[in-house]
């Protein structure tokens, strides 16, 4: 009897390959057919429309219940920066050119405590005693060495030399509109520190010596509550060699508070009662308090026009998620992969219109937000003189603006990602509210260094977009989180997601060319 065995070798099924031409497989096809797919789902049409809807509502609430009765008129720098110019003055005109020079040999509190890092004694030329006129000035500081700062919002750095632990010799020069800030440890050897314009400085200004000393109020927060301590107040401070050269009317120096009230006295002879000045063979006594810089106390209420944009991001997470994961639920995504092979480029065009439509849709939606909430501030109270009036096209607005639909969009994108990665709808909202809502709202619990380090390293590094108040770190100033405070720039925060965003991408690149569909 005899067997027959079927020895024919296997073959390897060969691989499809789509019979399309391959220009119906182009991206722009591929656009389309995303985009057919995104407006036929009238779920997805309807997220979209809440995230907008939603953004808009939690706005005008916040607003609505966001009161004040107002406050002292905003003082503002050249620039048009809200700023505080506060300060004792001790001065002579000088018209033309000139210079003035004077060493500090002291600076301390009046109490005698631990003076302010950026209490300030030095030397300014003021364009007039009007509070926010331009000026320049050379300072010596107990925590940051010497100084030149002009018109509030610019500063450079001398040398490290503290006025607490030796004197300092300091000079202003004055030709035309030009003022240059020297340094020296002996009064013979000077170091130049800055040379600055003033634009529009007038012929005879006011020139001498300055004293100012920010307060300050130290948040203190750990597990279990938070704490609040003040400091500043006044300071004294001590001059000699003070030298004017120039054309100056042979008054005497005269001693002013810049920003005092003056119910019972004409300008610009006020003074607070706290406030001093002495003169003993040659030394001269400062004692005051204020400061001369950019006002960062104030609320931010161009930050306080976006507080919808935190819950519109919660369906634009949902948004980005399902737009993949659903075609993974249902298997559909393996007719996608079919009809087009290059998945990189389905990736790619999925990634396209995910990011317009939300960025679009936010757009609108923090456009009229923000428009609605900045009338409803103003309505409530914060509005001019108190509060500068902020317009939609100008910045910081307008960057705040673009910036958060920017938020918006990445978020969706990054959601995506993510779901592509993990193929599962709640698997991928989960992951991406904990890398962008979970740290903003552990931030308002958390002792303030591991707060403002999440702020830094994770995705909601990127609210700072919505800051409306530059931060400058040349003045004394708490940045809290619940304050709308954040310790990056907007840019470099916008920057972070962007970078988390890419990473994903990158990710789910790798993870569909790699699984199957």
């Amino acid at each position: 009897m005899t067997t027959s065995t079927n020895t024919e070798p296997e073959t390897t099924p060969t691989p499809y390959r789509s019979h399309l031409h391959p220009t119906h497989a182009g991206f722009p096809r591929l656009l389309h057919a995303e985009w057919t797919k995104f407006r036929t789902v009238r779920a997805w049409l309807l997220v979209l429309v809440a995230a907008a809807v939603a953004t808009v509502l939690i706005t005008q609430l916040s607003a609505s219940g966001s009161v004040t009765s107002g406050g002292p008129d905003a003082i503002h720098g050249p620039d048009g920066t809200t700023v505080t110019d506060s300060f004792r003055f001790t001065h002579r005109p000088l018209t033309g050119d000139g210079s003035v020079t004077a060493r500090v040999t002291g600076l301390k509190t009046a109490d005698d405590r631990s003076v302010e890092p950026w209490a300030k004694a030095g030397l300014i030329v003021k364009s007039s005693l009007r509070q926010g006129s331009s000026y320049a000035a050379v300072l010596a500081t107990p925590g940051h060495g010497v100084r030149m700062q002009w018109n509030f919002t610019h500063d450079t750095a001398g040398s490290d030399s503290a006025v607490t632990t030796a004197p300092r010799w300091l000079r202003l020069t004055r030709t035309g509109d030009r003022l240059t800030g020297y340094e020296s440890a002996d009064g013979a050897n000077w170091s130049k520190i800055e040379d600055v314009s003033l634009s529009g400085l007038p012929k005879t200004v006011q020139v001498g010596l300055v004293l100012a000393t920010p307060g300050h109020q130290d948040v203190h927060r750990s597990f279990g509550g938070s704490s609040q301590s003040s400091g500043g107040g006044r300071a004294t401070a001590t001059y000699d060699h003070l030298t004017l050269r120039g054309t100056s009317t042979t008054t005497p120096w005269t001693s002013t508070d810049v920003g005092a009230p003056t119910p019972n006295a004409p300008a610009p002879h006020n003074a607070r009662p706290d406030s001093t000045t002495t003169v003993t063979d040659g030394t001269y006594t400062l004692t005051g308090q204020g400061d001369i810089a950019p006002d960062q106390g104030g609320p931010d209420i161009v930050q306080m026009s976006f507080q919808g944009v935190f819950v519109g991001i919660l369906f634009m997470i949902a948004l980005g998620a399902l737009f993949v994961t659903g075609e993974y639920k249902r298997g559909l995504i393996r007719t996608t992969f079919t009809a087009t092979p290059a998945r990189l480029k389905v990736l790619a065009a999925k990634t396209t219109v995910i990011g317009a439509v939300t960025f679009v849709a936010g757009l609108a939606a923090v456009a009229v937000g923000y428009t609605l909430a900045q009338s409803t501030l103003r309505g409530n109270g914060f509005g001019p003189p108190a509060f500068p009036d902020y317009p939609l096209l100008e910045n910081p607005a307008l960057r705040a603006v673009l910036g958060s639909a920017a938020l918006l969009s990445l978020v969706a994108v990054l959601a995506l990602a993510v779901g592509v990665v993990l193929r599962n709808s709640a698997g991928a909202i989960a992951t991406v509210v904990m890398l962008v809502i979970l740290p903003q709202i552990l931030s308002f619990a958390f002792p303030l260094p591991a707060a403002r380090w999440l702020l830094r390293v994770t995705p909601a590094a990127a609210f700072a977009v919505q800051q409306g108040v530059k931060k400058y770190d040349f003045t004394s100033h708490n940045c809290l989180p619940e304050g709308g405070c954040y310790p990056l720039s907007p840019g470099n925060g916008l920057t972070v997601l962007a970078a988390y965003t890419a990473a994903a991408l990158l990710l789910a690149a790798w993870t569909v060319r790699r699984r199957d569909a």
